[in-house]
């Protein structure tokens, strides 16, 4: 063989090397939309220290009354549920799941931690939940929805044993119920909001506020997530349901949630 040949060969051999390793790359980073019960959710995560304290002692329980349960929205390799096309019942394949409740804090605006006992809020924690589809009934609704609360506390979000509830906020067809005196859980905490999911038909679901304590979740930390799981959140298209707590809309929803 000679000389130049071999030189050829050793470049495309080197080239389709390259090509290789793009490609392996390309698919390492590709993520897809899959089955809506394949998807693999997160257990408890949340951050060590005083975040993950309020998170925790702020976690609002879940009652569904009507519609999809909760289901994983994301897995730790990017792959993100497909949802479900809102045909049968208002539960048809939704009515079972471990779930995932997705929760991130922040510092609103017009953040007052000066005092203990103010009533200006000082820190916001938005819990969000995730469900295939929203049909309040056979063949209305749509695929995909994401619903959640606001908690808004008082006092020195540092401290989570003196932080105060001063009000909830219950997302519903792009806005937010508020209430000063939402109710809690008062066998345990007492700072555990009771949240419902459910709808008045044939409007489409939202949450609201129940005196019946509901279901948990798996809790997974925004900033806990893996990079790959929170880029998915960020870039994929969920339709009609829009993530509330990525970044953009997280901003926008906790001003909209603001207590009045």
């Amino acid at each position: 063989m000679s000389l130049s040949i071999r030189h050829g060969l050793v470049c495309l051999l080197a080239a389709g090397a390259g090509v290789s390793g793009v490609g392996a790359a390309a698919i390492h980073h590709r993520r897809d939309a899959i089955d809506h019960d394949a998807v693999v959710g997160f257990p408890e995560t949340v951050p060590a220290g005083a975040v993950g304290e309020l998170y925790e002692k702020f976690k609002p329980f879940l009652k569904v009354e009507s519609g999809c349960v909760p289901f994983p929205a994301v897995d730790a390799q990017g792959n993100t549920n497909a949802g479900l096309n809102p045909s049968g019942t208002s539960t048809g394949d939704c009515d079972s799941s471990p779930g995932q409740i997705y929760v991130r804090g922040g510092t609103p605006a017009n953040a007052n931690a000066t005092s203990s006992s103010s009533t200006t809020p000082s820190y916001a924690i938005m819990y969000s939940w995730y469900m295939p589809k929203d049909s309040p009934s056979t063949g209305l609704g749509h695929r995909h929805d994401w619903e959640g609360v606001v908690v808004w506390l008082g006092g020195d979000p540092s401290s989570p044993a003196t932080a105060q509830l001063l009000g909830v906020a219950a997302s519903g067809h792009g806005g937010y119920e508020t209430r000063t005196d939402a109710p809690v859980d008062e066998d345990g905490t007492r700072t555990r909001p009771l949240i419902r999911y459910y709808n008045v038909f044939p409007v489409n679901h939202q949450t609201g506020f129940t005196s019946e304590v509901g279901g948990e979740q798996p809790m997974v930390a925004w900033e806990s997530l893996p990079d790959a799981a929170r880029r998915a959140l960020q870039e994929a298209d969920f339709g009609s349901g829009n993530v509330p707590f990525k970044d953009g809309n997280f901003e926008e929803n906790l001003a909209k949630a603001a207590l009045s």
